[in-house]
């Protein structure tokens, strides 16, 4: 489904430029004093010529082996790739109702829509394109790769538009998934490039349902996961008996806070469930980010792309 063109007023509202004026406030601003350098996206692309070949560190993709090298020198070696001058980025939003939660500094869909809007931003300033997928549990909307900042305010307003309109699935409504939607992603509709996919990765079905087709997705992408968290998901608070709600089905269920064994298995299963995600992210070839509604997204988000550039900065010194 193509999502409906939209007129110059809807771009223009209120509500659209000052949620773009604070995140560009946050993202342009905040990161040029904490990084160096221009940025073609929050990773690099997976380029269209091989470069040089250096030795194998731990973390590269076994995908860019260079096996006669590795051959003649004895040595794990992989081949470095010449990015493309322009990089086409397609951003998948899982904003399922589930994301509809937040108990610290923003919702899980307002960091969703901050992330997006730090992606465009970045990937804006050399006239890169970027494109959507999104999902928000009942249907998966597509907006084709566009240029420029209208581009990204057009977006961002989509996305309030299908948020707004996230709730439980009714009984025998036909319910998408992050998998259908990764699916989509791999399909040959969208150009090879730089995919973020964006999600709390709480699908409401089988655990880690989704990692075969994140690993599609891989084959054809750089790819970036970002992981949305709130710290109520991971830890319960000692407040008596409290009402549960599954945003995704609806089903409401009464807990006792009070029990000591019940809130350590519910941190322990909130780990465990980090860990297998992080995991399977891992195995798939994609690389992960973790954003909790707790912490400074911003700061988070510059770290990562700091460690990206300095461990390309010590490969090249490593081959010098």
């Amino acid at each position: 489904m193509t999502a409906p063109a939209l007129n110059d007023q809807t771009l223009n509202s209120q509500r659209t430029r000052e949620v773009l004026r604070r995140l560009e406030l946050d993202v342009t601003r905040r990161l040029d004093g904490l990084l160096q350098g221009d940025y073609r996206g929050l990773v690099s692309g997976l380029g269209s010529e091989s470069g040089e070949a250096r030795e194998y560190t731990a973390g590269d993709d076994v995908r860019r082996m260079d096996w006669n090298v590795t051959a003649r020198m004895n040595e794990p070696h992989v081949r470095d790739s010449v990015a493309d001058r322009e990089l086409e980025t397609t951003v998948l939003i899982d904003l399922s109702p589930s994301l509809d939660f937040g108990t610290a500094q923003h919702t899980k869909a307002e960091l969703a829509v901050a992330s997006v809007a730090a992606i465009g931003l970045l990937t804006d300033r050399t006239g890169n394109r970027l494109g959507a997928v999104i999902s928000n549990g009942q249907k998966i909307t597509h907006r084709r790769a566009g240029i420029g900042r209208r581009n990204v305010m057009a977006l961002l307003h989509h996305l309030s538009t299908v948020a707004s309109e996230t709730g439980p699935t009714n009984s025998g409504t036909a319910r998408v998934d992050l998998a259908d939607a990764l699916t989509q992603l791999a399909g040959p509709s969208h150009r090879g490039g730089l995919a973020v996919v964006i999600s709390d990765l709480l699908t409401g079905g089988a655990a880690n349902s989704w990692t075969d087709a994140l690993r599609a997705v891989t084959l054809r992408h750089e790819t970036l996961v970002i992981e949305l968290v709130d710290p109520r998901e991971l830890e319960l608070p000692n407040i008596g008996v409290i009402e549960l709600r599954d945003a995704e089905s609806g089903a409401v269920r009464e807990v006792n806070t009070r029990d000591a064994k019940l809130r350590q298995r519910f941190a322990q299963a909130g780990q465990d469930r980090l860990a297998a995600n992080a995991t399977a992210i891992r195995r798939a070839g994609a690389d992960h980010l973790l954003l909790r509604t707790d912490r400074d997204w911003v700061l988070d988000l510059a770290q990562f792309v700091d460690r990206r550039r300095r461990g390309r900065r010590v490969n090249r010194q490593a081959r010098q």
